[in-house]
């Protein structure tokens, strides 16, 4: 029984932080209809300057601000320079794009901070919690990192269904002509969408390398396990992401727990499979076609 309660701890922790990612891939999918690959490698650019920026003896609190100002400034530098001038033609362009910009980024990581394991800081203990005399494998940066996802799930949902700011952003992506006819600065919005989109990705690296080891690699399984979350709860559907985190982080560590660590590749795959065929729209997506 007490393994079963530590796995579905641990399921929940990382499934927050699939949930985390697959979050900032949803809120670039609603505001640009662009799957952003590079988001990990955006991410982990933005961790390595939180950790420079701590290592030289600031707060913990300082980096992780430099960091989302950092991805804020990235995402919205690279839709510009890199991604608007494939926009407008073939959806496959955009995906090779991004695809292009996440071996880029990482190549520059490596070339800027080198490839050794770095140790990144937690700003809260990452000690397991003690009941009834057995301490539980879930720690206060755990619960930190559960708070956080799920406040930026509901900022996000507030954004598109409750601002005009989110109304032009979700009308952009899906009625462009419409939109420019309308007045609304199409660019604009696009690039807010990127920028925004770059912040949650940088505090999904964040969450993800606290009290852990980095390398210029460390978010590829992030990425595709954050993917497969996006997926299984709805591209298009902030809650359905942290639910599709959840379930993802749950599974894959029942997985890991109960019939080896090898399979949980083998897993994440069934599962994107699974929905693909069942529910090619995610637990939460609309099948009919939402007016803006």
């Amino acid at each position: 029984m007490q393994r079963f309660v530590d796995l579905t701890l641990n399921g929940i922790s990382q499934g927050a932080i699939y949930a985390a990612f697959a979050l900032a891939l949803v809120l670039i999918w609603r505001s640009t209809r662009v799957v952003n690959f590079a988001q990990g490698a955006m991410a982990m650019l933005t961790t390595y300057l939180a950790l420079a920026v701590i290592e030289s003896g600031q707060p913990y609190w300082v980096g992780f601000a430099v960091a989302l100002a950092a991805g804020f400034v990235l995402g919205a530098v690279l839709e510009r320079v890199v991604v608007r001038p494939v926009e407008g033609g073939p959806e496959l362009n955009a995906v090779i794009v991004t695809l292009g910009l996440f071996v880029a980024l990482q190549a520059l990581a490596a070339v800027l901070f080198g490839s050794a394991y770095e140790s990144f800081p937690a700003p809260f203990s990452l000690t397991g919690f003690s009941v009834g005399g057995t301490t539980v494998a879930f720690t206060p940066f755990n619960a930190f990192v559960v708070l956080a996802v799920l406040v930026v799930m509901l900022a996000l949902v507030a954004l598109f269904r409750l601002t005009d700011l989110g109304l032009r952003m979700r009308a952009s992506a899906l009625h462009e002509e419409v939109s420019r006819l309308l007045g609304i600065r199409v660019g604009r919005m696009l690039t807010l969408g990127w920028a925004l989109a770059a912040v949650v990705g940088s505090l999904a690296g964040l969450l993800i390398a606290g009290g852990s080891l980095i390398h210029p690699a460390y978010m590829e399984p992030v990425i595709v396990f954050g993917f497969v979350a996006a997926v299984l709860g709805g591209l298009d559907s902030p809650p359905g992401a942290v639910v599709g985190g959840l379930l993802t982080g749950l599974a894959l560590s029942y997985v890991s727990g109960y019939l080896g660590s090898e399979l949980v590749a083998l897993a994440a795959l069934a599962i994107l499979v699974v929905v693909l065929l069942a529910r090619p729209r995610g637990l939460f997506g609309r099948t009919s076609e939402r007016k803006v």
